[in-house]
C-alpha cells in the first residue's frame, strides 16, 4: 500500500465529506437507532408483562412471537416490512424510512421483552408482598414498586442494546435511508475511494458511539453498586441485621428485614396516600 496516497485519500473523505455527508449519516443512524430502542422498550415492556401472564394462551403467543423475531434474520425482516407489507397493507402508506423504522423497532421488542423481564424477576418478591400487604392491587404494584426498581437494573443492558441497533442500522442500507453505511456508498460512488471511507465510518461507529455508550453503561453500573451499599449500610443501622440483634431480642435480623422492607415500599408510594 502506497502510504501516501492513504494519507491524501484519508484527509479528502475526512475534509470533503464530514459535515454534508458524515455528519448527516451519523445523525441520522442515531435517530433510527434511538427511535427502535424507545418504541422496543415500550412494546417490550406489554411483551415482557404478556409474557408473565397467568394465561397459558398468551404465554403461548408471545413465546412464538419473540421466538419468531429471535429466530430470524434481521435483515429478512427488514425485507418483509419494506416490500412485503406495504402490499398486504396498502392504506398505511407508510414510506421507506418509516416501515424501516418500525422493522427495527420490533426486533428491538423482542429482545428487550427478555431483558425487562429478567430486570422484574430479579426484582426481591417480598416487594410485591409488602406493597400487597399495603392495599395496592397487583397493576398499582407493578407500576409503583416493581418496574422502577427493574428499570434501575436493566438500564446498563438496554445501554448494550443501544449499541447493537446502532450497528443492526447498517443493513438498513440496502434501502437508501442515509445512514452512515449509506453515505459510505455515496462517498465510494462519487470518489471510488473505498478501503479509506470505510475506515472512517468504521471509527465513527468504534469510538464516539460503541464507546461513549460503553461509559454510560459502566457509570450506571458503579451508581447501582453505590446505591446497594447505602441500602445495605441504612438497614444494618442499630446491628438489627445479622443477628446482632440491637439488645439481643430474638429474631431481630428477621423483624428488621421486614421493616426495612416496608419502609423501601412506603417510600417508593410517594403521594399515593395509602397505610398500612
Amino acid at each position: 500500500m502506497n502510504f501516501e496516497y492513504f494519507w491524501s485519500n484519508m484527509e479528502k473523505v475526512w475534509t470533503g465529506y464530514w459535515q454534508d455527508i458524515i455528519f448527516n449519516g451519523l445523525r441520522i443512524t442515531l435517530q433510527f437507532a434511538a427511535v427502535a430502542v424507545l418504541m422496543g422498550v415500550l412494546l417490550g415492556t406489554v411483551v415482557a408483562i404478556l409474557k408473565m401472564s397467568r394465561s397459558k394462551i398468551v404465554r403461548f403467543l408471545i413465546t412464538v412471537y419473540i421466538e419468531v423475531i429471535r429466530g430470524t434474520p434481521i435483515l429478512l425482516q427488514l425485507f418483509i416490512f419494506v416490500f412485503a407489507l406495504p402490499q398486504v397493507l396498502p392504506a398505511l402508506s407508510l414510506t421507506t424510512p418509516q416501515w424501516t423504522a418500525v422493522a427495527l423497532s420490533i426486533n428491538s421488542s423482542a429482545y428487550v421483552s427478555e431483558i425487562i423481564r429478567s430486570g422484574i424477576q430479579s426484582v426481591d418478591k417480598g416487594q410485591t408482598e409488602a406493597a400487597r400487604s399495603l392495599g395496592l392491587s397487583s397493576g398499582q404494584a407493578m407500576l409503583r414498586i416493581i418496574l422502577p426498581q427493574a428499570v434501575r437494573n436493566i438500564l446498563p443492558t438496554l445501554g448494550n442494546e443501544f449499541i447493537m441497533m446502532i450497528k443492526e442500522t447498517s443493513l438498513a442500507s440496502t434501502f437508501f435511508i442515509g445512514d452512515l453505511m449509506t453515505k459510505y456508498k455515496t462517498i465510494q460512488g462519487a470518489t471510488y475511494i473505498a478501503f479509506e471511507t470505510l475506515l472512517i465510518i468504521g471509527l465513527i461507529y468504534l469510538c464516539p458511539l460503541s464507546k461513549l455508550v460503553g461509559w454510560f453503561e459502566k457509570k450506571m453500573s458503579d451508581d447501582s453498586g453505590s446505591g446497594k451499599k447505602r441500602i445495605k449500610h441504612a438497614t444494618y443501622e442499630s446491628g438489627d441485621l445479622e443477628g446482632v440483634g440491637g439488645g439481643g431480642e430474638p429474631n431481630a435480623d428477621l423483624k428488621a428485614t421486614h421493616t426495612a422492607r416496608d419502609v423501601t415500599v412506603r417510600g417508593r408510594l410517594g403521594g399515593f396516600g395509602l397505610k398500612k
